[in-house]
């Protein structure tokens, strides 16, 4: 991917972090976001060597980045090579996503260990579509209570030999991991999750309120699928939504996608955090961007119906087929959310979680240049990977 590129988009409403510049232009160099204004402020000094775009009155704003996904196109990283990951990450990078982690499902050790090998191999190369940059463990160490579509088989208490080889021998890859932390030895596990920089999350979960705070103490940081697979919010016992909805320190990530929470429920989780402590994921599933009909999730066979996966013996919602253009539609149309609010729960606030935001996740000068050219309806017309258009 050529860096050197320069990019100036005009005519556009340019989505910043903390307001919209309507009718601005942004000009991108060496991969990076240079400089953006109003129409008022001259870019003539930008625009002789620059591949130049109308925006025609769209949107500009950062690629999106998806920390919860777990496939796409018909494939799964539980099982997907090189040439796999190419597929997934083309699909969802068509559907605004810049950067993502790979995320895996309750598997063996073994299962894990070639995940986390497969995406380190991937990670030395150049990535010509959506940037895979780590590894989000979901499982093995869950709640067979909340199982939804985790494969009981393999759930373990938390095992701090599997993560001190696996930082090891694959430092950096994998950012963050899904764990109950009311299982035996998950407060330690969390400690050292927290000592090696991986963002410890609470899932598939039944823990009491004074559970998830006493797990806050010990360096849990985030909540993943939040109302999905949990204890739900109680009078007398707040749970783990309860818990999640009122710790300030808990990131707390939503399926905007009207079958796993009702709108309604946004409203209250935004109402309850604010916009900067919600995260947008799609946790999409190989029948992402696939017509209705039978997949697998990890190894557990799912049946899609009017886009909606259920795992096909009980019943539970088996990831989703969301993307996170739709998603981020979906809060705006839905839930209420202005565009540069849903433009930081689906960019910055990810961001911010796996702790790429000085980088990623905003259209802020010295920030890599993923950028998204929406039209009016909030269509993607653009995509561009560090200031190269790839869409």
């Amino acid at each position: 991917m050529d860096n050197s590129k320069q990019l100036l988009i005009t005519n556009a409403n340019i989505v910043l972090p903390d307001r919209l510049i309507e009718d601005g232009w942004i000009y991108s160099s060496n991969g990076q976001v240079t400089a953006y204004g109003a129409s008022d402020e001259s870019y003539e000094q930008f625009e002789e060597d620059a591949q130049k775009i109308d925006g025609s009155g769209g949107y500009v704003l950062p690629g999106f980045i998806d920390i919860h996904v777990h496939g796409g196109a018909n494939h799964d990283f539980m099982i997907a090579k090189a040439e796999e990951l190419d597929t997934i990450t083309r699909f969802h990078m068509e559907n605004g996503t810049t950067t993502m982690l790979a995320t895996t499902v309750t598997a063996s050790r073994e299962e894990l260990t070639e995940v986390i090998d497969t995406v380190a191999q991937y990670e030395r190369k150049p990535m010509p579509y959506a940037q895979l940059i780590g590894v989000h463990l979901e499982g093995p160490y869950v709640n067979p209570k909340w199982k939804g579509a985790q494969n009981e088989n393999f759930m373990v208490a938390p095992q701090l030999e599997w993560l001190n080889e696996w930082v090891q021998k694959y430092p950096g890859v994998v950012k963050m991991q899904t764990l109950a932390p009311e299982l035996e030895g998950a407060a330690q596990y969390i400690r050292a999750l927290q000592d090696h920089g991986i963002v410890a999350a609470c899932g598939h979960t039944d823990a009491l309120f004074e559970e998830i705070m006493q797990a806050v103490e010990h360096g849990l940081t985030h909540a993943v699928h939040t109302f999905n697979a949990m204890r739900a919010l109680h009078h007398r016992e707040p749970g783990t939504v309860g818990a999640v909805m009122l710790n300030d320190n808990i990131t707390a990530e939503v399926i905007a996608d009207g079958h796993h929470v009702h709108p309604a429920a946004i409203k209250l989780l935004l109402q309850a955090k604010g916009a900067d402590l919600v995260v947008l994921v799609t946790d999409a599933m190989s029948a992402a961007g696939m017509p209705d009909g039978e997949y697998v999730l990890g190894v557990l066979p799912v049946i899609v119906e009017g886009g909606t996966a259920r795992l096909k013996e009980g019943g539970s919602l088996a990831g989703s087929t969301l993307t996170m253009i739709k998603g981020f539609q979906y809060l705006i149309q839905e839930a209420g959310v202005s565009i540069v609010e849903a433009s930081r729960i689906a960019s910055l606030n990810p961001a911010r979680v796996i702790g790429i935001s000085k980088q990623y996740g905003s259209l802020e000068v010295g920030k890599r240049a993923d950028l998204l050219l929406l039209d009016k309806e909030l269509s993607i017309t653009s995509v561009f990977i560090a200031g190269e258009q790839t869409l």
